[in-house]
């Protein structure tokens, strides 16, 4: 990625990320820290990465994208209408009675979505058999999911993560969003993960780190997956709650906080909006 093409991805995330707090203050939905931390991973997905085909949502060798911490659901409606899965103006529908865009990632009547998500600890054993179904059929689609550092507390996730490797499911990209901070406190005071490289390594993945808000640093590390044969690869991304949004930055309050019209205004005009 050069370094013009990184400016028009960072500029497009940060449309996204513009798109995803109008949706949510008009829904007076919450999450917005959790979305605008995984803006930058989702955008290099779906704008570089992702093998999908909006005109055939269906196609049987798409690439199968899972958003694990479904709470980030908004970004992903973001992404999905920048593809043109589905029209701009169902954003004003956001959270609302009889929306297809819930608060949380939803398969239901949205083209693009693999799996309904929000009940954290399940996407990352559905993608295991997602890439295990792939592997039986002969059929060369990868599976990628985003996971949240506070869903790795769950246990479906270390059983998966022992599943993976048993497997050679080299097809599964896995990337945490490490953003340190979960619902109500830091990770570290939760549920430490520390050392994760280390156990992920010792449960049989292959590991790389990476800034998760350097486009370029994301890119060309999955485009590198798999890192190695016959193992599923993890990526440890780091990244800032509420990045992009000086106010909001490695704040919890912004785990479920809704903004004001004084606080949107600020926050827009920090993305050039």
């Amino acid at each position: 990625m050069t370094k013009k093409e990184a400016i028009k991805s960072q500029a497009l995330a940060n449309e996204l990320r513009a798109q995803t707090l109008l949706m949510i203050h008009s829904g007076k939905s919450a999450h917005i820290g959790s979305n605008l931390s995984a803006a930058d991973l989702v955008t290099v997905l779906y704008d570089k990465i992702l093998r999908v085909n909006p005109k055939r949502p269906n196609w049987p060798d798409r690439d199968r994208f899972i958003m694990s911490k479904g709470h980030a659901a908004a970004i992903v409606w973001a992404a999905l209408a920048h593809k043109r899965f589905f029209p701009k103006s169902w954003f004003k529908t956001y959270y609302k009675d009889d929306s297809r865009l819930a608060g949380h990632v939803t398969k239901l009547n949205i083209p693009g979505v693999e799996l309904s998500t929000g009940s954290l600890g399940h996407g990352l054993p559905f993608a295991c058999g997602v890439a295990l179904a792939a592997k039986r059929d002969k059929k060369k689609y990868r599976t990628f999911v985003i996971l949240s550092d506070g869903e790795m507390d769950e246990g479906s996730n270390w059983e998966a993560i022992l599943f993976a490797p048993q497997h050679k499911l080299d097809n599964l990209i896995a990337i945490v969003d490490y953003n340190k901070i979960q619902s109500l406190a830091p990770v570290k005071d939760t549920i430490n993960l520390e050392p994760l490289k280390k156990k992920l390594e010792a449960f049989g993945w292959a590991v790389k780190e990476v800034d998760g808000h350097n486009h370029k640093q994301i890119l060309e590390t999955l485009k590198r997956a798999p890192f190695k044969e016959n193992k599923p690869s993890f990526v440890i991304a780091h990244t800032i709650k509420g990045k992009m949004v000086g106010f909001m930055e490695n704040t919890v309050k912004w785990h479920y906080a809704n903004t004001d019209e004084e606080m949107l205004a600020r926050a827009l005009k920090e993305l050039g909006k």
